[in-house]
């Protein structure tokens, strides 16, 4: 067995209302994306259009959002690196000279 690692990308989000939502993403763009539109949808704006989301924008509407409430509201964006294990599913045979067969 090898190791490998992959990226995650965690958003935490919440305010007084209720329990922390937690999402994870594969990608940057991906949980980004998720922070602006689920600040618009807290605060009852209209869905970004679809098209490459900008992280400062996304993270400048949530601070404005967090700053009407500090002490209640919060949201993060987090990397991960995961490391992981991946099995060996092939065995490269003994290699043989050019033009020499092997016999079974």
């Amino acid at each position: 067995m090898s190791l490998d690692a992959v990226s995650a990308y965690t958003l935490v989000i919440g305010d007084e209302e209720g329990p922390a939502d937690v999402q994870v993403f594969s990608s940057a763009e991906e949980a980004w994306r998720a922070l602006d539109a689920e600040i618009r949808e807290r605060c009852g704006m209209r869905p970004r259009p679809r098209r490459i989301t900008d992280p400062d924008a996304a993270a400048r509407l949530a601070d404005a959002w967090r700053a009407a409430e500090p002490g209640d509201r919060f949201w993060q964006v987090q990397a991960h690196r995961l490391p992981i294990l991946l099995p060996a599913i092939a065995h490269t045979p003994a290699r043989t000279r050019p033009g020499v067969l092997r016999s079974a």
